[in-house]
């Protein structure tokens, strides 16, 4: 008899879990790394480069079909993920530190990246279409809450003991909770995590045939009218973002002498992960409101702006190096409520225009892939750029890198009618 399991009892830990890995690599670490005193170059390549799993998943995902069941692959990647956060906290005293954590967050986004294709998968098996639109809303809340406590308050309390003890300490203190909360979370999902799936270990599909299929899905993809202009729409709206996003973190800590804004690990937390993030969840939801009332193909192009045109906030910034930490709180809540506001016009371009027909699900997976992609080369330049221009110029930079969003934008096509609905395959 199957064991009945309530998706308030693990939907949100499981896209809690989801959002804690991406955050402490992308996010949390620039910020250790900073204190730590790696250079911003090295900082935003590395961190940017690791990320690359989230990328290619799409690639091995069918090849979990044949490993368990999807219970099994979440409860093991998350007690994982609490190890390598424990080998962190372990090699941060070594003089060789840096490479060290390197190699363990790219280990550790790869067990990142496969968590998040089991968890999608069991929230599609599990939950029916009136299920999964009921709980959809707790997926994008309990991500950014990891969010929040990953890039904000932790980050604060990093600082707090960065004054207390010393970086390194502080640091430790730091990535042992990682390690704890992730450890928690996989102990309670060997008992809450439904598995009533049928073991994957016994389809009737080899590891062959499941190759062949992903490649025909690819082969279908690539096939789709105006595909090309959409991969090139998806990674131009973000190019500016992909320069800017690793360089801000450590433009608000940077001392004032070499440009930055000095502010302390605990500010850097409050404003940036806290502020921040809370004024991007806020964005998306009115943008929804937005979209909905007018619809996508009249509000696209005025998305695209409010998305890219708040970058000018960190030229202000570097050019001006105020003070009082409400204006650059306030700064930093303008860009980030436009980034939330015109992120939603591309995640809806890709689930409207790109996705639809046969294999939906998998090509939209394709589609914000090749966005992280997009993103991920800017972020690995971004660095080596902020250091030879300076953060004046290199915002300036960022400004001139958005101007190709706008003409694409302008131009994109529509394929499908936006309010028809279409079945999946």
């Amino acid at each position: 008899m199957k064991q009945s399991y309530k998706p308030a009892q693990w939907v949100p830990t499981v896209y809690f879990a989801m959002g804690l890995p991406f955050v402490a690599i992308s996010m949390a670490s620039v910020i250790m790394f900073k204190s730590k005193g790696i250079p911003d170059k090295d900082i935003a390549f590395w961190t940017s480069l690791i990320i690359l799993p989230w990328t290619l998943k799409p690639l091995w995902s069918p090849l979990l079909e044949l490993f368990k069941t999807k219970k099994y692959v979440i409860v093991i990647t998350e007690i994982f993920s609490a190890v390598l956060f424990g080998l962190i906290a372990f090699v941060l005293p070594l003089p060789d530190f840096f490479s060290y954590i390197i190699a363990l967050l790219a280990i550790m986004a790869f067990s990142g990246a496969t968590h998040d294709i089991a968890g999608d998968g069991i929230y599609l098996d599990e939950l029916d279409t009136k299920q999964q639109s009921k709980y959809i809303g707790w997926q994008g809340a309990c991500y950014n809450i990891a969010k929040v406590l990953t890039s904000g308050i932790l980050i604060y309390i990093a600082g707090v003991l960065e004054k207390k003890y010393d970086v390194t300490t502080a640091w430790i203190i730091i990535t042992v909770v990682y390690a704890l909360i992730m450890l928690v979370i996989g102990l309670y999902h060997i008992k809450m995590l439904p598995s009533n799936q049928t073991p994957n270990h016994v389809s009737n599909k080899n590891a062959g045939e499941q190759i062949k299929g992903v490649l025909l899905v690819f082969k279908e993809f690539f096939q789709k009218k105006y595909i090309w202009y959409y991969l090139l729409f998806i990674v131009l709206y973000r190019f500016a973002e992909g320069f800017a996003m690793k360089i801000i973190p450590l433009f608000l800590k940077e001392e004032r002498i070499k440009g930055g804004l000095g502010l302390s690990t605990e500010e850097v937390g409050l404003v940036y992960g806290t502020a921040g993030v809370a004024a991007f969840v806020i964005g998306s939801v009115l943008a929804g409101y937005y979209v909905s009332a007018k619809g996508l193909k009249k509000t696209i192009f005025t998305l695209c702006a409010i998305f890219n045109i708040p970058f000018i906030v960190y030229f202000l910034l570097a050019c001006y190096q105020p003070h009082n930490i409400v204006l650059i709180g306030s700064g930093v809540v303008l860009e980030y409520f436009g980034y939330g506001f015109g992120f939603v016009g591309l995640m809806l371009f890709m689930m409207q225009q790109v996705a639809p027909g046969n294999h939906k699900m998998a090509h939209y997976a394709f589609a914000t892939g090749i966005m992280n992609l997009g993103v991920m080369i800017p972020g690995m330049l971004s660095g080596f750029i902020s250091d030879e221009l300076g953060y004046k110029y290199f915002f300036i930079f960022v400004l001139i890198a958005a101007i190709p969003a706008f003409f694409i934008t302008w131009f994109v096509p529509f394929t499908h009618n936006e309010h028809s609905k279409i079945n999946n395959d």
